[in-house]
């Protein structure tokens, strides 16, 4: 065989078997590849826009928990003011009760010290009057009206 028509030969083969591949092979690669470029690029975007969302929502999370703190601040300001003002009125109240109990005690036993003042009276009159009776029911002797009233005395 000559070497110019093997040469040749191989190079007619080297040509349609390139041919083959550019024309049926290289375009689904060339295609798998440009897809697959495609979603690593979208895979980056997304990881990208991902990163982003996530540093927005870390910023809200910061805002939202400062807010609650400053409700809850607020929140408990208010309850201790309340309260302070329902120990206030219960203290108030506390006073009025026992003002209103002192009151009455004392009223009660203003009417017991009355009523027994009037006890007395009572038994002092009766015994007066008794004391009277007798002094009348005798004659009148200055030694017998000292005896009766030194006997009234002791009774009373």
């Amino acid at each position: 065989m000559n070497l110019n028509s093997t040469l040749f030969a191989q190079l007619l083969v080297f040509f349609i078997l390139a041919w083959f591949t550019m024309k049926f092979v290289w375009p689904p690669i060339a295609k798998a590849l440009d897809e697959r470029a495609a979603k690593i690029a979208d895979g980056l975007s997304a990881a990208d826009k991902a990163k982003s969302d996530l540093a927005l929502a870390e910023k809200k999370v910061v805002e939202e928990m400062r807010r609650a703190r400053e409700t809850a601040t607020q929140a408990r300001g208010v309850a201790e003011k309340q309260a302070a003002q329902l120990i206030e009125e219960a203290r108030a109240e506390a006073v009025r009760i026992v003002a209103a109990a002192r009151q009455a005690a004392e009223e009660e036993a203003g009417a017991a010290m009355h009523k027994a003042k009037e006890g007395l009276r009572e038994e002092v009159a009766a015994l007066a009057v008794a004391g009277a009776e007798r002094i009348l029911r005798k004659e009148i002797n200055a030694q017998v009206h000292a005896d009766l009233l030194a006997n009234l005395k002791q009774e009373l």
